[in-house]
């Protein structure tokens, strides 16, 4: 699995450009129109702004903060930053003005590239760029080939220690990507990938975009603000042959019966447990499978199900082939077949971040010669990996993974309220954001609208519980394995 040198992410998700110019690479549809984009023109763009980014002023190594939504734009900057050796930083379009200027202070951008109506950090901390048009009216640029270890991107997720981190990852990772090919997707050169993600995230990015294109295969994405009950027909309109999407979507999408959709051969699920009520009503639904992935921004996935070895019952599927992975102990240790461990994976294995963004040095944090990824997991029969949660506090919930402290913070100091916990809650058969608070209790709709000012939508709690006390440890702390028992009892 070694990659290449000299190498270019960017260089390489295009090459098809070269081979079959002509054909689709990139379909941004709504129910009324498609915004197709053939490699060619693609390749042309990318080349094009990137040039125009450098004509900024920009050199090889600064960071281009993206404030930018599901249009082509995104990914063409993306690429281009990458092409001639910036690094690009997208954000979720979601973020408040407070969340996206302490990350802006975070990352430190030499350039922001926005679109009206999306939250900008305050004050700005470097100059804007709105009009992406004008970039592109330059002669296209070269690849800068390097070492395919330097950074290429920052992408960000959450940390257990309150906030987001920014997490650092090389050229290499996406040749580090080809094991999910085969180990998850099944994914061949004829086929139409529709995601149903936000281009910020590294699951719609990698999975319905990049990985696509470096097979010479053609994205779908839906437009901004489609409503997730269009998707089904743009699945079957636009002859789809692999959906992915996060558990909570396939949800919505079961609500109503679904049309036929001849070309589907299965979907893809990550960034949180799939419930198996959904993959059965959606295999009787659509007579296709849902493959299931683990993974995080820090690593992608490697472990999964696919079409050639589907996961058996009650487990995550398979490590990905050529992955180098570990479950050990809390001696690191590697754990007997059976027994349950923390999923680790190696220094050396490609697909691993560079670590962790710390003003200008990025580090990786190892326990011995392993990256320890806080899901714990078991081997069981034939080598199939079982999921059994998490070692930390982060709340996963529609897809995201959300460090508790960020969503406290906007209910601290709120008036009548002495303390605040988010943890993540059962309701029915996926799991939702609670908030936990004492003082005196406070009428939902309050809380919603304080919510709503400080939070991201996705970020928001869907309950709000009244305690009269916290439960607390030995030592003084918030003891939040403690207060999700209690929470229980009480559903």
């Amino acid at each position: 699995m070694t990659c290449p040198a000299p190498f270019n992410l960017a260089a390489h998700v295009l090459a098809s450009a070269a081979t079959r110019p002509d054909k689709v690479a990139l379909a941004v549809l709504s129910p009324a129109r498609a915004d197709r984009w053939s490699y060619a023109r693609l390749e042309d763009t990318v080349r094009r702004m990137a040039a125009g980014l450098l004509a900024e002023g920009l050199v090889a190594g600064d960071r281009v903060h993206f404030r930018l939504g599901n249009r082509p734009a995104f990914p063409v900057a993306y690429l281009a930053c990458i092409a001639v050796g910036l690094i690009p930083v997208p954000t979720s379009a979601a973020l408040t003005v407070p969340e996206i200027t302490s990350l802006a202070k975070l990352v430190q951008p030499h350039l922001i590239l926005a679109e009206d109506g999306i939250a900008l950090p305050a004050p700005l901390p470097c100059p804007v760029v709105t009009d992406l048009d004008r970039l592109t009216a330059h002669e296209p640029a070269d690849y800068a080939l390097g070492d395919p270890d330097r950074l290429a991107y920052i992408l960000f997720t959450s940390g257990t220690s309150g906030g987001q981190r920014a997490v650092a990852h090389a050229h290499r990772a996406i040749w580090a990507r080809r094991a999910m090919y085969d180990g998850w997707y099944g994914l061949r050169e004829s086929d139409r990938v529709l995601h149903a993600g936000a281009f910020n995230w590294s699951f719609t990015l990698g999975t319905g975009l990049l990985d696509p294109w470096s097979v010479g295969a053609t994205a779908l994405i839906a437009a901004p603000d489609t409503a997730p009950e269009a998707l089904p027909l743009l699945l079957k309109r636009h002859d789809a042959t692999i959906f992915a999407a996060v558990p909570g979507i396939y949800r919505k999408l079961l609500r109503t019966p679904l049309p036929a959709m001849p070309k589907l051969r299965h979907g893809l699920s990550a960034g949180e447990k799939l419930p198996e009520p959904i993959r059965a009503q959606w295999r009787k639904a659509t007579g296709t499978e849902i493959h299931e992935a683990l993974g995080m921004t820090e690593c992608s996935t490697f472990i999964s199900g696919s079409p050639d070895r589907p996961a058996p019952p009650d487990t995550l599927g398979f490590a990905q082939p050529g992955r180098r992975i570990a479950i050990l102990d809390e001696a690191n240790t590697p754990v007997e077949d059976g027994s349950i461990g923390t999923l680790a994976i190696h220094r050396d294995e490609p697909g691993l971040m560079l670590g962790y963004l710390d003003g200008d040095t990025v580090d990786l944090p190892l326990s011995g010669a392993h990256f320890l990824t806080g899901d714990r997991v078991a081997r069981v029969g034939d080598g199939a990996i079982a999921y059994h949660g998490r070692v930390d506090d982060v709340i996963t919930a529609g897809g995201y993974r959300i460090a508790p402290q960020e969503i406290e913070v906007a209910f601290q100091g709120a008036r009548g309220v002495t303390e605040v916990a988010a943890l993540s809650y059962p309701l029915g058969d996926t799991l939702v954001i609670a908030l936990a608070y004492t003082g005196e209790p406070q009428p939902d709709r309050a809380l919603a609208d304080l919510a709503a000012r400080a939070l991201a939508g996705y970020k928001r709690p869907r309950l709000y519980i009244y305690l009269d006390a916290m439960p607390r440890g030995a030592n003084g702390k918030l003891d939040r394995r403690a207060l999700a028992r209690k929470l229980k009892v009480r559903s």
